[in-house]
């Protein structure tokens, strides 16, 4: 009888040290009766759960199931970083569903929230030229290239502005220095020709684009630069063969493709 209750007890003691170790006993809650720190707990429960199903809705591409999973985090007005995350995925939500104005709204608050968000600048600078606000994207692009002055993307941020704000001088800077440190990048090449176009230094523009154009030769846009300038410059039979180029290779804009099929006809009627 002694040996059966010994054994039992040994059972019983080495069953409750493999459930031990199968199952830990948990730490205990911490518990709050405190209402403000209830709530507290539950609205940041809701962001975390609202921010995982908007970004998993972002990477599929799926804006317009992103952008109220955003709208209710923004509502909530979390505390920083999540703040000016939440406006920022808002504002790109907003910009896929071609919403600019809602977009810009969006990017400023999130700059105002975290005045170094970089990412929100270059986004804010792309719908602010969507909507025509070169004043408010040149005032944005110069604070981004001041913050960061070696960033590539801040670089080419503001000369594209400064093209689009007619200050060919800036956009050559800009695309300038871009070149000298990737002498490689074709998009600087053919926007720097596009600067030096409008400040009428016809030759440096078709280095430029002929540059943009060995470096990618399907660049369609690089290679209609070089066609318009061509007939610019009176080259006529030239440029007429580099409309027919991109008539018949414009890399997937069909757009450009008529705009130089167009061209190229009328060199050839005059």
């Amino acid at each position: 009888m002694r040996f059966g209750c010994i054994a039992a007890a040994l059972l019983f003691a080495w069953f409750g040290v493999a459930r031990a170790q199968m199952y830990p006993t948990p730490r205990p809650v911490p518990r709050s009766t405190d209402a403000p720190t209830l709530h507290a707990q539950a609205v940041q429960r809701e962001v975390t759960e609202r921010f995982g199903i908007g970004l998993a809705a972002e990477n599929r591409n799926e804006w317009d199931r992103a952008a109220p999973e955003f709208e209710r985090i923004v509502a909530l007005k979390p505390p920083e970083p999540q703040g000016s995350t939440a406006h920022y995925d808002l504002g790109l939500a907003y910009a896929h569903l071609g919403r600019n104005d809602d977009a810009a709204a969006q990017f400023r608050a999130a700059i105002a929230l975290d005045p170094g968000f970089l990412a929100a600048m270059a986004n804010l600078i792309g719908v602010d030229l969507a909507r025509g606000n070169i004043k408010e994207a040149r005032a944005v692009a110069d604070g981004f290239l001041a913050i960061a002055p070696d960033s590539a993307r801040a670089l080419y941020s503001r000369g594209i502005v400064a093209l689009a704000g007619d200050d060919a001088r800036t956009a050559q800077n800009d695309f300038g220095r871009l070149i000298a440190s990737n002498p490689s990048y074709a998009v600087a090449h053919y926007d720097l020709g596009l600067a030096e176009m409008q400040l009428g230094r016809s030759d440096d523009a078709l280095r430029e684009f002929q540059t943009a154009l060995g470096l990618a030769p399907r660049y369609a846009r690089a290679r209609f630069a070089l066609a318009t300038l061509l007939l610019k410059t009176g080259r006529r039979a030239d440029a007429r063969v580099a409309f027919d180029e991109v008539a018949r290779d414009p890399n997937g804009d069909s757009a450009l493709a008529n705009l130089a099929g167009s061209m190229r006809d009328a060199i050839a009627i005059h």
